[in-house]
């Protein structure tokens, strides 16, 4: 969508990414900004929407009538004040728009159809030894159908599109997954957007599937009520993001909140990556050493009792890893918030984060701020649902360039 120099010239001062403009030809930005205004603060009256973009109260008031007879917003219950008229709040109406997202795992994938508020409403799993183009590709293509199913017709024409969160390098995870690396090496070259496009009749988006997360948090999690956080996702592979004035901050090459890579202390006191200490895969190795079954770590996301003490001594493991991350992301930007969340079970992430906390009281402090440490609010499914937020964001919200990139 060209909109002309004003805006490129707006995009490029961060500090006024949120002020509209009153020409008629700019009403497209105009409804982005309106949406985008209203998802962060979850309702605002048209005079709060004004506020909040600079629009002049006439335009925001075409603006909202377009967008409520589009099915985009819906009218809230109106609050009397002391004196005029009852204010009415508007709010993202959650049939409004709908958008599907795959996330590719080392053990399973999942196919979800998420509406406009980023509620799941059908979703789907598949499970693998080990991920390949062409299962991918025939579980995605194949399975969207099932998904539309839940949709009365006119739905239908609300899909905005698909988004992929997938692992980076896909090629490079032959010994993790104990698969052949010549299947694997099948990965390499493959432009996975490009080919489901072939397949499918929508849009199509891709981004690293930690990143991804990270974007999920930041719009339907704990985003409005921290517009700067260290984020970090542990799946198979621990990753995460980086969130500055309520937009994931990727970097000039992506590598922004490429916190994996970060080197932390080893149990035997060398430096090792973070992925060696806080991923899944390196508790699915320890539970395979005393003899347990590991399966519940992608059949049973609710339940992993059985792991036992294992999984007791790679939370301990992996909570001190976290601690040295956090305090080193904060003696780089002094983030007043660090989340944690993951693909395992609800009680495992507060226990994880409770441990890392008491790790980093043990920590030499001197000269940080230490941040407050929360748990995710979106769960296991954050990757899946940072993926259906991409093409959301490339069709009706602001901050495409700054949240995601397209592939």
């Amino acid at each position: 969508m060209a909109i002309g120099s004003e805006q490129e010239s707006q995009e490029n001062q961060p500090a006024q990414r949120d002020r509209g403009s009153n020409q008629s030809g700019l009403r497209a930005y105009n409804e982005r900004l309106v949406l985008s205004v209203v998802r962060r603060h979850g309702g605002l009256p048209r005079a709060g929407i004004a506020r909040s973009t600079g629009l002049s109260a006439q335009t925001v008031s075409v603006i909202m009538r377009g967008l409520e007879r589009d099915g985009l917003l819906v009218r809230g219950t109106p609050t009397r004040g002391r004196v005029g008229q009852p204010s009415v709040p508007m709010f993202l109406a959650a049939d409004g728009a709908y958008s599907i997202g795959l996330k590719i795992g080392r053990r399973s994938a999942d196919l979800a159809l998420v509406d406009f508020l980023g509620r799941v409403r059908m979703q789907l799993h598949e499970i693998y030894s080990f991920p390949e183009p062409e299962c991918i590709l025939d579980f995605a293509g194949g399975r969207i159908e099932d998904l539309l199913a839940v949709l009365p017709s006119e739905g239908r024409d609300r899909v905005a599109g698909i988004g992929i969160a997938t692992p980076f390098e896909l090629w490079s995870w032959a010994d993790a997954v104990g698969a052949p690396r010549e299947r694997t090496e099948a990965w390499r070259g493959v432009d996975l957007a490009d080919s489901l496009r072939e397949r499918v009749p929508y849009p199509v988006f891709s981004q690293n599937d930690a990143t991804a997360a990270c974007g999920a948090e930041l719009v339907f999690g704990r985003g409005a009520g921290h517009p700067d956080f260290v984020y970090f996702f542990i799946g198979s592979f621990v990753g995460g993001g980086v969130v500055l004035n309520s937009a994931v901050y990727t970097g000039r090459t992506g590598n922004a909140g490429a916190l994996g890579s970060m080197p932390v202390p080893s149990p035997n006191g060398h430096a090792h990556q973070l992925i060696e200490e806080a991923s899944i895969f390196v508790l699915e190795g320890m539970v395979r050493e005393c003899g347990i079954d590991p399966s519940p770590l992608w059949l049973a996301p609710t339940d992993w009792s059985a792991l036992g003490e294992p999984l007791q001594q790679w939370i301990g493991r992996a909570a001190k890893s976290l601690a040295h991350a956090i305090v080193a992301s904060c003696s780089v930007i002094d983030f007043p918030t660090a989340i944690i969340d993951g693909g395992f079970p609800v009680d495992v992430r507060a226990r994880i984060v409770e441990a890392t906390s008491k790790a980093m009281t043990r920590l030499d402090l001197q000269g940080i701020q230490p941040p407050q440490v929360y748990q995710g609010e979106v769960g296991a499914n954050a990757r899946v649902i940072g993926a259906a937020s991409l093409p959301f964001f490339a069709r009706y919200l602001l901050d495409r360039e700054v949240l995601f990139k397209d592939a």
